[in-house]
């Protein structure tokens, strides 16, 4: 699928903006782990998924991650572009999940497409909206779940976006993602592979009871 496809506002574009649009548009791969944004990599460009998975999270001063919401092929990621949402008050930080490939759009470009067309301006902040209200039901999960439930909900949620019950992924991955410690998830996983929830070898988790898992999430 082309840029033009996946550009969720192609069609409500005038020619000339769409002209100038796809004259500004470039192809980026990036590999697992790259970091797009963070407090020492700013970046210039909005970025729509093409292909892969990106993340957007926070970091605490000792180092630990918190995912607040994730990113699929199709998404336009607004946090890339640092100054592009200008009462952002907090830094994000934004990682390549899988290897991917992006559809850079420079930041100066998509202003003024929102300066020209209601209808980018509308969907911009539809999205902000949209993004928010996934951080707020995060914090909420934080809150007022307990850590096993988060994890039980977690693993289930990877089995859909991966569409198998072997995951490939460590436990510092699962810290990161639910803003806790390594420690503690292996402790947990541990407490799930002894209820014959999964299995578990290195790198790998393998879900052996989702209706187990589902009623911890419950």
């Amino acid at each position: 699928m082309g840029f033009q496809e996946s550009f969720p506002l192609w069609d409500r574009l005038q020619p000339d903006q769409q002209h100038r649009l796809i004259e500004a548009v470039g192809l980026r791969s990036v590999k697992k782990g790259t970091v797009l944004r963070d407090a020492h990599t700013p970046c210039g460009d909005l970025c729509l998924i093409r292909t892969g998975r990106l993340s957007a999270g926070l970091i605490s001063d000792e180092g630990r991650e918190f995912t607040l919401y994730r990113l699929f092929a199709g998404d336009l990621c607004l946090f890339c572009a640092s100054g592009i949402i200008p009462t952002l008050r907090f830094e994000i930080i934004v990682r390549a999940e899988t290897d991917a490939t992006l559809w850079r759009i420079p930041k100066r470009h998509y202003q003024s497409l929102m300066a020209e067309s209601a209808a980018v301006a509308n969907f911009t902040n539809e999205l902000i909206a949209s993004r928010f209200t996934e951080v707020m039901g995060r914090i909420e999960q934080l809150m007022w779940q307990g850590l096993d439930r988060r994890v039980a909900a977690f693993l289930l949620r990877e089995t859909e976006i991966e569409g198998s019950a072997e995951l490939r992924i460590t436990h510092e991955a699962i810290a990161h993602h639910l803003g806790t410690q390594r420690e503690v998830i292996s402790r947990l996983l541990s407490g799930f592979r002894d209820a014959g929830l999964v299995t578990m070898t290195r790198g790998r988790i393998t879900i052996v009871n989702k209706g187990g898992l589902e009623a911890v999430r419950a």
